[in-house]
């Protein structure tokens, strides 16, 4: 057999071997592993002809689509639109009731300091009331912009592919702004600048 008719062969095994993995992980253990990760989103979304959707009907945002404007309010409640400015930008969902986020809260508002005027623009959402974000933030002054929005099974952390609900959660938006990469849970010492060069 030709070298590339044997790489082909092998490719396709390959290509069906996890397709049969994904179709027997998703039998027995539900539909959650198969939208709970990119690979499975991007299967979804290519194989089966859309990505997953919202109770909304709105469909989430898979890597590489570009993000739609994102419904938000200022801490004063004013109703706020968060769109692509030509820059990229790192939004990281928290809530001031989750430890894990309020321990990389001085992580995010490092990275943020240290990227200037043509950086990565940092933003905060909180999932959380009013009330206590501000309560939070007199106590852990941040310099990146804080937004909120209610938690629901169809904010815009859902929108972005935080179908689980889980906090913290972050993603990149490219320049384009187009949705590059997400992580569900906090960063720890060192990963975030990681994260941002992989």
């Amino acid at each position: 057999m030709k070298p590339w008719k044997q790489a082909l062969l092998v490719g396709t095994l390959g290509i069906v071997g996890a397709m049969a993995g994904l179709g027997a992980a998703t039998l027995a253990f539900g539909p959650s592993v198969l939208l709970g990760s990119d690979a499975g989103q991007w299967v979804v979304r290519h194989v089966f002809g859309q990505g997953p959707t919202l109770p909304d009907g709105r469909e989430v945002v898979a890597p590489g689509d570009p993000v739609p404007a994102l419904a938000v309010s200022k801490l004063d409640g004013t109703a706020h639109t968060l769109r692509s400015e030509g820059r990229p930008i790192l939004i990281n969902y928290w809530a001031s009731w989750c430890p894990p986020c309020v321990e990389e809260m001085p992580l995010l508002d490092a990275f943020a300091a240290a990227q200037g005027q043509g950086g990565v623009q940092v933003i905060g959402i909180a999932l959380d009331e009013p009330d206590e974000i501000n309560a939070f933030l007199a106590r852990h002054p941040v310099r990146f912009p804080i937004y909120q929005e209610e938690s629901s099974d169809t904010d815009s952390s859902a929108l972005l592919g935080n179908v689980r609900g889980v906090l913290p959660y972050s993603v990149l938006i490219d320049a384009d702004g187009r949705l590059k990469k997400r992580k569900m849970g906090s960063f720890g010492e060192g990963e975030l600048d990681r994260w941002m060069q992989d």
